[in-house]
């Protein structure tokens, strides 16, 4: 079943109304007809099974026929990624929306071999929230998750530092029966940072300006994660922690 979002004012009088670019997809694209079935996502808690009424030159008009359970986390995770080279952050996107991740915000760090101009920067951040969308309706999530604007590590650390918990996995960090205690501190409800380092990892000066932040250093175990894997092994260890603990 195709996958669409609306905001919670395209939903009244018992009908999901679908506009923007989603109409012609549907129309144009997937040439669907009047009485065929979709799933729509309002985005902040209400999952909706539509029967298709209405195909107008405008919008898309759906009549809700069920409701699902929502799909989300307990908590909200918010991923700070330092930019990877080549298209690897297309593949953390993806993955990390499918882990369920609330919000993504690339960050440059010291050892970031990319660097990205203001133009690249926006252009980039078209790419990647497509990605992103592209993923949510794929796993069915009922929130579509941002891709922010890149940051600055200072930034990242001011950001996730007024989060109820802020993580940054750090290979020199005290052993796995403290990352276990730190998690044991982590419930629904919360809002949490989780701090990824580039290819090169963190500094030394930015792993202290992060702890100095409220930042707790954690392992992800013995041994050294490439980025696109570390950000992956703490959403899976948070998201078995929140949805079975």
């Amino acid at each position: 079943m195709h996958h669409f979002f609306v905001t919670p004012a395209q939903v009244r009088d018992g009908c999901c109304y679908i506009t923007g670019q989603d109409v012609n997809h549907i129309r144009n694209v997937l040439r669907m007809k009047t009485g065929e079935q979709i799933a729509v996502r309002d985005g902040v808690s209400r999952n909706y099974i539509c029967r298709i009424e209405g195909l107008e030159q405008d919008q898309i008009r759906a009549r809700v026929v069920d409701e699902e359970e929502g799909s989300e986390l307990p908590a909200r995770i918010c991923l700070f990624q330092g930019l990877p080279k080549g298209d690897k952050m297309d593949w953390i996107i993806q993955k990390a929306v499918e882990l369920g991740v609330y919000r993504i915000v690339p960050v440059a760090t010291r050892r970031c071999v990319v660097k990205l101009d203001k133009k690249k920067a926006e252009a980039k951040a078209r790419r990647w929230n497509t990605i992103a969308e592209s993923a949510a309706k794929q796993c069915g999530r009922t929130v579509l998750p941002q891709v922010e604007p890149v940051v600055e590590f200072s930034q990242a650390c001011a950001m996730a530092g007024q989060m109820d918990r802020g993580l940054i996995p750090y290979e020199l960090a005290e052993g796995i029966e403290k990352t276990k205690e730190i998690l044991r501190g982590l419930a629904p409800g919360m809002e949490i940072g989780i701090l990824i380092g580039p290819e090169g990892g963190f500094d030394v000066e930015e792993v202290e300006a992060a702890k100095a932040a409220g930042i707790c250093p954690v392992t992800l175990g013995k041994r050294i994660l490439r980025t696109e894997t570390a950000g992956m092994a703490a959403l899976s260890i948070l998201m078995f922690h929140l949805e079975t603990g």
